[in-house]
């Protein structure tokens, strides 16, 4: 599932992905609760969800397929 890294950045957009993916599924992709339970504002978690390309899929599992985000 992951790619190879080629710079420092690269591995800390990928580390954010992973972490946010992790997080989301870990709380049944409610973004409320991710947020508060990662220490971010809600509408910057959704502005990672964006830049990241992370959808929730109706089975509450992130996944990275589309670029779209369903609204909560």
């Amino acid at each position: 599932m992951t790619t190879p890294v080629e710079t420092f950045h690269d591995a800390v957009q990928q580390f954010k992905r992973d972490f946010l993916t992790t997080k989301l599924a870990a709380h049944g992709g409610n973004r409320t609760r991710t947020a508060q339970a990662i220490g971010l504002q809600r509408t910057y978690l959704l502005r990672l969800i964006r830049e990241f390309g992370l959808k929730q899929p109706s089975n509450g599992t992130p996944s990275t397929n589309l670029p779209s985000v369903s609204k909560h």
